[in-house]
């Protein structure tokens, strides 16, 4: 399989691509504007604690305040004594254990006002702040940090015991006490120096979150993760890769930089893209990535799916679509449920869909298919780097999954809420606007003793008006003893509509 990395800078954003075998898989997007937050660690202040919720809100500078679990929390004690350690500044460590269950309310251990160090582990969308986790680990190229800890951990992609025992041994013998280590999969065949100088310069960054923990009062943030080109290259570049193209020199200058610090057998892979046909354009990312931005996503077959997202979760429907196939209506339905698993398992990566996702399988008849059905989308999901739970279809057709959730789903990255329907997804239908502008003028008559006026329309809508067949404005008028001036108003949306009195042109639309 062919793995590509490309990308594309430009004034407002940095786009990044990530390709196999000329698909595109995923599409990382970075707004200046817009700063990321996944990995930040904060010195935050606690709000409030609820039990009734299991959770705490904690004050991290942010408009929402971020929502920490209890099942987030390590010890409480540890929780404490991480801040007071450091302030301290003393030669006690802290260690402390790992805890994965939820803690009793009884035993929450926190304190309204108590300053607590949190890291960010899901962005914040909509009117959600982020999710907090006091597991604290900060990733380099080879190595995880983990304070607080002792023990060594490895990537479970690493599968030779020699090797493993090897990397173990190197990390024991460099590590200081009470910090833990996770070796990362690219770790694998590094010698003693290269992992030697990414210890090093994890410890320094711990170092330097510890001087900012001490001379900051909270809410601040203590340490900020990668922008998102250098985390992809980071966490993504892999001996599987066999391109890297970036359009912009600066950005080029910077990454070639970077990853001949940090892994110089990678430098020939990343490139210069200096044609005059746009690096996007000429891999045909353009047209996939605006393919993504749509409800429906064709299949080779001629069948479709439907994604549709809604507060609670994401829905995928399946449809036979143009698909004519054979007689034997299971075997037509096993065919395109199996391409459509396929090109599911594609999307959620590509628009990184998160959270809870029922898929509308075609109905199948035999328990086999719906197995095999399971089992496809199951293997598709494989590459996905996102952890994913799946169950099996239903005797309804129905399949729930989960998949982690961490940064803004793709099509709120870069789009926003219509102004009109407001994220519905449709508008008042033009009967619907004429009952409104009826009820309007009722309303005037009842209140107001003044009889000429200016309603500004949209032209769509009165061309509406005029070529009804029961002349909807002079019944209005008629009704209301009212003489009312149409003003066509391409700035008004098709929708609404906006009233002024004649004689001086004030805009009495809210005041009826």
């Amino acid at each position: 399989m062919k793995k590509q990395i490309l990308i594309s800078e430009t004034s407002k954003e940095t786009r990044i691509a990530i390709l196999e075998d000329g698909d595109l898989v995923e599409f990382f997007v970075e707004k200046p504007e817009r700063n990321r937050m996944l990995g930040n660690i904060y010195k935050g202040k606690v709000e409030n604690v609820i039990d009734a919720i299991q959770a705490a809100f904690v004050d991290i500078g942010y408009h929402h305040n971020a929502f920490l679990p209890f099942s987030e929390m390590d010890d409480p004690a540890s929780v404490s004594a991480m801040i007071e350690s450091i302030v301290r500044d003393d030669e006690e460590e802290t260690t402390r254990t790992r805890r994965k269950k939820p803690l009793s309310k009884s035993v929450s251990g926190l304190k309204t006002g108590q300053d607590i160090l949190v890291q960010i582990i899901k962005e914040p969308f909509a009117q959600k702040g982020p999710r907090v986790t006091t597991d604290l680990s900060i990733p380099g190229r080879f190595l995880v940090l983990v304070p607080g800890e002792d023990s060594i951990g490895i990537s479970k992609k690493i599968t030779r015991r020699d090797e493993k025992k090897r990397l173990r041994n190197i990390v024991r013998n460099l590590k200081p006490k009470g910090f833990g280590f996770i070796i990362r999969t690219v770790a694998e065949g590094q010698d003693d120096k290269t992992i030697k100088s990414d210890l090093d310069d994890l410890l320094n960054k711990w170092k330097n979150l510890e001087e900012n923990v001490k001379n900051n009062p909270a809410p601040v943030c203590v340490y900020r993760d990668m922008e998102i080109t250098s985390m992809v290259i980071r966490d993504l570049l892999t001996p599987d890769i066999d391109q890297i193209l970036v359009d912009s020199k600066s950005l080029y200058r910077k990454l070639h930089a970077y990853i001949k610090s940090v892994s110089p057998q990678f430098v020939k892979k990343i490139s210069y893209h200096s044609y005059r046909n746009p690096l996007f354009n000429e891999f045909n990312v353009e047209k996939e990535f605006e393919k993504s931005l749509n409800k429906k996503v064709w299949l080779k077959s001629g069948g479709f799916i439907v994604i549709e997202h809604t507060e609670a979760m994401t829905t995928i429907d399946v449809n036979s679509g143009k698909f004519i196939g054979k007689k034997d209506h299971e075997k037509n339905s096993l065919k395109i449920n199996l391409q459509a698993s396929k090109e599911i398992a594609r999307q959620l990566r590509l628009r990184d869909i998160g959270g809870l996702i029922v898929i509308d399988y075609i109905d199948m008849d035999e328990d086999e298919n719906r197995k095999k059905v399971f089992l496809e989308l199951k293997r598709a999901l494989y590459q996905d780097r996102a952890k994913v739970a799946l169950s099996p279809i239903s005797s309804f057709g129905l399949l729930e999954m989960t998949r982690q959730r961490t940064r803004v789903n793709l099509l709120y990255s870069v789009s926003e809420e219509c102004p009109l329907c407001h994220g519905s997804g449709r508008i008042s239908s033009k009967e619907s606007v004429v009952t409104k502008i009826e009820g309007w003028f009722r309303r005037f008559k009842m209140k107001s003793r003044s009889k000429r006026l200016e309603i500004h329309l949209h032209p769509d809508m009165i061309d509406y008006i005029h070529n009804s067949t029961n002349n909807l404005m002079r019944k209005i008028q008629w009704s209301n003893f009212l003489r009312i001036k149409m003003i066509e108003d391409p700035a008004i949306p098709v929708d609404d509509f906006k009233v002024f009195l004649a004689k001086n042109g004030e805009d009495i639309t809210d005041q009826y």
